[in-house]
């Protein structure tokens, strides 16, 4: 598993917050906290990063990413009460536009903290990784 150790890390924050927290705050909330978990667990991040969209080498747009943890990982929070394939696309849409091989989409909206590993299938780290 692509950086299966970071990852572990990144969803041990997750929980500790969302244990702190539980469900029921907007978003933003979550990104406050988790950048605060992410200070205290020593691991590099950057909220809210902007990054440019490109289609046929041409610049289209520019998206922001909630983090992206030590230029490996990009992570999309939601706080929802249910995560759908919408959220799931839209992961995914990220990670091939940000041309990154792994993320995690985390659900802080639920009883319980929902989170998916996400694999850029386009990526040559990607290949036959489980989703």
């Amino acid at each position: 598993m692509i950086h299966k150790e970071l990852t572990y890390r990144i969803l041990g924050c997750a929980m500790k917050v969302h244990s702190k927290l539980g469900s029921g705050f907007q978003e933003v909330i979550y990104q406050r906290a988790l950048k605060i978990e992410f200070k205290l667990q020593e691991i590099q991040n950057e909220r809210e990063m902007e990054m440019n969209i490109y289609y046929e080498g041409f610049e289209i747009g520019t998206r922001r990413v909630d983090f992206f943890v030590e230029h490996k990982i990009m992570v999309e929070l939601k706080a929802v009460s249910e995560l759908n394939d919408l959220h799931l696309n839209q992961a995914i849409n990220y990670l091939e536009a940000y041309n990154l091989p792994v993320g995690l989409l985390i659900n802080f909206g639920n009883r319980r903290l929902e989170y998916k590993r996400v694999y850029n299938t386009k990526h040559s780290q990607s290949k036959n990784q489980d989703g």
